[in-house]
């Protein structure tokens, strides 16, 4: 519980609480019933497939069937009807406020949730080797896995930036974690059904979190420091989940096999749980549903300030046009980014392998290559905040097109370790740059009531274009990194020039003054 200035209580996720530890104790039990046979499978080789679940298996999967929406039931208001003292008010700090300790923390804690969320997709690459050895799959049919949990993370981007809109940023990230903290049971699955469906509802948490975490710091970060800390918590969070998904492979995968990958969900996203009263409610939302108690506390941390919010044009006016054609050179570069994340970089893995790398070594120059991002991750944030938002976004993707030409060089120069990790390390890098200021950009770029979904529109995105690698790869088409280089070239170019042309520029304005422009 946290207390007003008048003494007011404010609990962490409001007066249903005790029903939302409730369920997260329930969940948290159920994970925990289904180690016992992760532990059992260790001792024959980590290999689970074909073995019937037990019944502390079965008890783990109906307490986390109870456990789920009791926590979902507590997290969610009771209200969302406006009518609160400043509804239809925007709220924000004056460009001279400076971070304090709860802009800090709410950095580190979001910053938390963006590595947690980063790490599942990107785990997927290191999973498939193992998991087609154990099953006895090919390639084609293994690719199944990727597909749903990309399929997930489509819907969840959707869904939960919906959700954002209704029931306030806070409530989206928390209700994303649940989830995402009861499908850590994936790993534990010994039927490849039981892993799809797990892997579905993965990806549908963790799409969820990204664009709901950048709508959220967007919006309460002062002016003057927006650009840059949206840059730097994304890019940091992005590389983060990819280091922590590449050295988990490093480290855990050989001894304990590729399942254990998948558990990682659960300590983390308790400890995001935990952290829960470091993440604000957006004032807006508590205004409309006239929670002024929490929303005088949050203007007091956060040195927010009520402004009026500014009048919205007519549908057909220059302004509303601009949003649309700023929408589509944001979702072509989202799905441009998409194809180079999810279909190139989700099957280097085992395309390194098939160049004749062992899988420890596989990892480690993907492990490597990701080391090159953070630096390009700082520039990148000093860029977006102190010279151009627009520009820095063509400059990431221009990063990602320098990537694919490398991939095109003559095989026996590629196949030189140092070149190799280079090729690597200028698309991880780009890639990563790229959606690191996308998701800002985006969310700088639309109004307040429709921020939400406007970035789980282009959060979306970047994992559709993922669906559609995987189907073709359904199909018997597995992408090799000098094939998807070739077919990737044009439409990268085609998405900087789109923001080239039809981007504005966001550096150093307020959002009231971007959204009455």
């Amino acid at each position: 519980m946290a207390m007003t200035s008048r003494g007011e209580k404010l609990s962490i996720v409001g007066d249903r609480a005790p029903i939302f530890w409730a369920g997260c104790a329930a969940i948290s039990a159920g994970v925990l019933l289904h180690l016992p046979m992760l532990a059992m499978a260790h001792s024959m080789g980590n290999h689970l497939a074909g073995m019937p679940m037990d019944s502390g298996m079965w008890l783990g999967m109906g307490l986390i069937l109870i456990g789920v929406p009791l926590a979902c039931f507590g997290a969610l208001p009771r209200h969302r009807t406006a009518h609160g003292d400043h509804a239809g008010t925007n709220f924000e700090a004056p460009d001279s406020t400076p971070l304090n300790r709860w802009h800090a923390a709410t950095l580190l804690v979001l910053t938390l949730g963006l590595i947690i969320d980063v790490m599942k997709p990107a785990t997927l690459g290191f999973v498939l080797p193992g998991m087609a050895a154990e099953y006895g799959m090919p390639k084609s049919q293994v690719a199944l896995l990727p597909l749903v949990a990309l399929t997930g993370t489509t819907v969840g981007s959707f869904l939960w930036g919906w959700l954002a809109d209704v029931y306030g940023r806070r409530v989206s990230i928390l209700l994303s974690t649940i989830l995402f903290v009861s499908t850590a049971i994936c790993g534990a699955m010994p039927a490849f059904t039981w892993n799809l469906v797990m892997c579905f509802l993965m990806g549908t948490s963790a799409g969820g979190m990204l664009p709901v975490i950048y709508t959220l710091l967007a919006e309460v970060m002062p002016p003057r420091h927006r650009s840059w800390v949206l840059v730097l918590v994304g890019g940091t969070g992005l590389v983060g989940g990819y280091l922590a998904a590449s050295g988990a492979a490093l480290v855990l995968e050989p001894v304990y096999g590729w399942r254990v990958l998948w558990l990682q969900g659960f300590p983390s996203g308790i400890l995001l749980l935990a952290l829960a009263r470091f993440i604000p409610e957006t004032p807006r939302f508590l205004a409309e549903s006239g929670r002024l108690a929490e929303l005088a506390q949050m203007q007091r941390r956060f040195g927010l300030a009520p402004k009026p919010r500014p009048a919205q044009p007519p549908a057909d006016t220059p302004s509303s046009a601009t949003h649309h054609r700023i929408t589509a050179a944001l979702v072509m570069t989202a799905l441009c980014w998409s194809f180079v994340n999810f279909g190139l970089l989700l099957w280097l893995p085992s395309d390194l392998q098939a160049r004749g790398y062992s899988a420890a070594v596989a990892s480690g120059i993907l492990a490597k290559s990701s080391l090159f991002a953070f630096p390009t991750v700082l520039f990148a944030a000093w860029f977006y905040a102190q010279r151009s938002s627009k520009w820095t976004l063509v400059g990431t993707v221009g990063l990602t097109l320098i990537g694919l030409i490398g991939a095109l060089l003559p095989a026996d120069l590629l196949s030189q370790q140092p070149v190799l990790i280079t090729v690597i390390a200028l698309l991880i890098v780009g890639t990563n740059g790229t959606i690191a200021v996308l998701l800002p950009y985006t969310a700088e770029n639309f109004p307040l009531g429709t921020r939400g979904r406007a970035t789980g529109l282009v959060a979306g995105s970047s994992k559709f274009g993922g669906v559609a690698v995987q189907i073709a790869a359904l199909a018997g088409f597995a992408p090799t990194l000098v094939g998807a280089a070739v077919a990737l070239l044009i439409p990268t170019a085609a998405s900087a020039a789109m923001i080239a042309w039809f981007g504005r520029e966001t550096r150093g304005r307020s959002l009231r003054e971007l959204e009455a422009e």
